[in-house]
C-alpha cells in the first residue's frame, strides 16, 4: 500500500476541519447498510432470488406422489309415466367422492427437470451476487462522488479566503505606491471568479447528496471524510493475468451464464425425453350413492364402494413433429448461452483489466500529486516572498495559488479513485462483499471534516519517502 510522506500528510490535513469536528459521522459501512434496506433496486433482486429458489421444489413435485380427492352432489327432479300410468313428479338425489393417488415411476423428462432446477437456482443466487455487488460499487460511488464534491467546496473557500487576503495585501500596497492598480483588478477577478467556484460547487455538492440519498434515504449524519494519513491499497497478488483469469471464472455475470448454460444443456435432454414412454402407480377409493332412478318405477337405494390399483403406461407415438421442433429450438438456445458465456468472460476479464490498471495509476497519480502539493506550496510561499520584496507581481501569487489548490483537490479525488478501482477490481474478480466495505471504512475518520483553513505552510525539503505493501 501507499505511504504518505510527512508533508503529504500535511497538505491533506489542510483539508481538515477548522471548526471543531462534530461528535459525530456516519461513515461508509453504515451507508451500505442502508443501502441494503433502502434500495429498491435491491430489494427487487433479493425478491428476484426468493422467486428463484422455488424452482427446484417445482420441480421436484414431478417426481413425488399427489393425491387429489373429487366430490360432486346432484338432485334430480322430473315427471315419469311407467305402463300409461299419468305423469308423477320425482327426484332423485346422488352423490360421489374419489380419492386418487397417482407415483410416477418412470418419467426421465421429470428427473432432468430437477437437475434443470438446481442449476437455475445457481443462476438465481449468482445473479443476486451481481446485485450485491453492483450495491456497493453503487453505494461507494455516491458516496465518494459527494466526498469528492464536499472537498471542492472545501478548497473552493480556502482558495476563496487566499484570494481575498492577496487582494487586501495588494489594496494597501497599492494605496501606499507600491503596486500598481493592476494588481488590484487581477486580484478583484480572482475573488469574483472564486466566488462563482464556490456557488457551483456548492450545488454539485447538494446534487451529490441527493444522488446518495436517493440510494439509503435522508442521511441522519454527514459522512466520514478520509484520514490524512490513509495508506492506499495495492492490488494483491500483483500480477494483471491472476486477476484476468480469476474474473473469468468468478466473476458473478460469468457465474451466471454458466449456470444459464446447464440450463440449456437440461432443457435439451429434457424436451428430448418426452419420445420416451412414461410410468405411473396409481391407486383409488372411491363411495357413490343414489337414492334411486328416474327411469325406473321402483326407489331402490344404491351404494356403492370401490378401491383400484394399477399401472399407467404411456408410449408416446406422434404428437405433430412438435417434439423434435422443441429439441431443435433447445439445442439453438444451448448454443446461443454459451457465446454468451464467452462473451461474459472476455467482458470480465476486460473489467479486471482496466480496474487493475486504475488502481496502479491511481497509486502512481497518488505519488505525483502529493509531490505536486508539496512543491505548489513552496511555490506559493516563494511567490509570496518574492511579491513583497518586488521580484514576483501579484498576478504570480495568485498563479500559485490557484496551481496549489487544484493540486490538493487532484490528490484527495486521486485518492477516492483508487480505492474505488480497488473494489472495482475485485468486483471484476467476484470477490467483492462486506468485509472489503469494512477494510475500506478503516481509511475514514470517526467524524465529519467542517469548513477549512487556507493551507498552512510546511517545509520546502519535506521527505518523500514512500514504502508499498499490498493488501488481501
Amino acid at each position: 500500500m501507499h505511504v504518505l510522506s510527512s508533508a503529504a500528510v500535511a497538505a491533506l490535513a489542510a483539508l481538515g476541519a477548522l471548526v471543531p469536528s462534530q461528535a459525530s459521522a456516519i461513515d461508509l459501512l453504515s451507508v451500505y447498510r442502508m443501502a441494503q434496506g433502502g434500495d429498491p433496486t435491491f430489494e427487487a433482486s433479493r425478491y428476484a432470488l426468493e422467486a428463484g429458489r422455488e424452482k427446484l421444489p417445482q420441480a421436484r413435485a414431478g417426481v413425488l406422489p399427489s393425491i387429489n380427492l373429487n366430490g360432486n352432489g346432484n338432485r334430480q327432479d322430473g315427471q315419469s309415466s311407467f305402463a300409461g300410468s299419468p305423469f308423477t313428479d320425482r327426484s332423485v338425489n346422488s352423490w360421489a367422492w374419489n380419492l386418487q393417488l397417482s407415483q410416477p415411476v418412470v418419467r426421465v423428462a421429470n428427473w432432468i427437470g430437477v437437475a434443470q432446477a438446481g442449476a437455475q437456482v445457481e443462476q438465481a443466487e449468482a445473479q443476486f451476487a451481481q446485485a450485491e455487488s453492483d450495491l456497493i460499487l453503487r453505494t461507494s460511488q455516491a458516496y465518494f462522488d459527494l466526498l469528492t464534491a464536499r472537498d471542492s467546496v472545501t478548497v473552493a473557500r480556502a482558495q476563496l479566503r487566499a484570494v481575498e487576503q492577496q487582494r487586501v495585501l495588494a489594496q494597501r500596497r497599492y494605496d501606499v505606491g507600491e503596486a500598481t492598480i493592476t494588481d488590484v483588478y487581477e486580484s478583484q477577478s480572482r475573488h469574483d471568479l472564486g466566488r462563482s467556484q464556490l456557488v457551483q460547487a456548492l450545488n454539485d455538492q447538494e446534487a451529490k447528496q441527493a444522488e446518495l440519498e436517493r440510494l439509503v434515504g435522508p442521511l441522519p449524519e454527514p459522512v466520514a471524510g478520509l484520514k490524512a494519513d490513509v495508506t492506499l491499497p495495492g492490488p494483491e497478488p500483483k500480477d494483471i493475468n491472476a486477476w484476468m483469469g480469476h474474473a473469468r471464472e468468478n466473476n458473478p455475470v460469468v457465474r451466471t451464464q454458466l449456470a444459464a448454460v446447464e440450463v440449456a444443456e437440461k432443457e435439451v435432454s429434457r424436451n428430448r425425453a418426452a419420445h420416451l414412454p412414461t410410468l405411473d402407480f396409481t391407486a383409488g377409493y372411491g363411495n357413490n350413492y343414489t337414492s334411486g332412478s328416474m327411469t325406473s318405477p321402483a326407489d331402490i337405494e344404491n351404494r356403492v364402494k370401490s378401491g383400484t390399483i394399477g399401472l399407467q403406461l404411456t408410449i408416446p407415438i406422434y404428437q405433430g413433429g412438435a417434439v423434435n421442433s422443441r429439441v431443435t429450438e433447445a439445442i439453438a438456445n444451448r448454443y446461443k448461452s454459451r457465446a454468451e458465456l464467452e462473451a461474459a468472460r472476455r467482458q470480465a476479464a476486460t473489467q479486471a483489466r482496466q480496474a487493475y490498471g486504475g488502481v496502479t495509476s491511481g497509486l502512481s497519480q497518488v505519488e505525483a500529486l502529493t509531490s505536486a502539493v508539496t512543491s505548489s506550496l513552496d511555490s506559493v510561499n516563494a511567490n509570496k516572498i518574492g511579491y513583497r520584496i518586488g521580484t514576483r507581481v501579484n498576478i504570480d501569487v495568485l498563479n500559485a495559488e490557484q496551481q496549489l489548490f487544484a493540486a490538493q483537490r487532484d490528490l484527495a479525488k486521486a485518492r477516492y479513485d483508487t480505492i474505488l478501482q480497488g473494489m472495482r477490481l475485485k468486483a471484476a474478480a467476484g470477490t467483492l462483499t462486506e468485509a472489503d466495505v469494512q477494510g475500506v471504512n478503516a481509511l475514514l475518520t470517526n467524524n465529519a471534516q467542517q469548513e477549512t483553513p487556507a493551507v498552512p505552510a510546511m517545509p520546502a525539503a519535506a521527505s518523500m519517502k514512500q514504502s508499498r505493501t499490498s493488501i488481501q
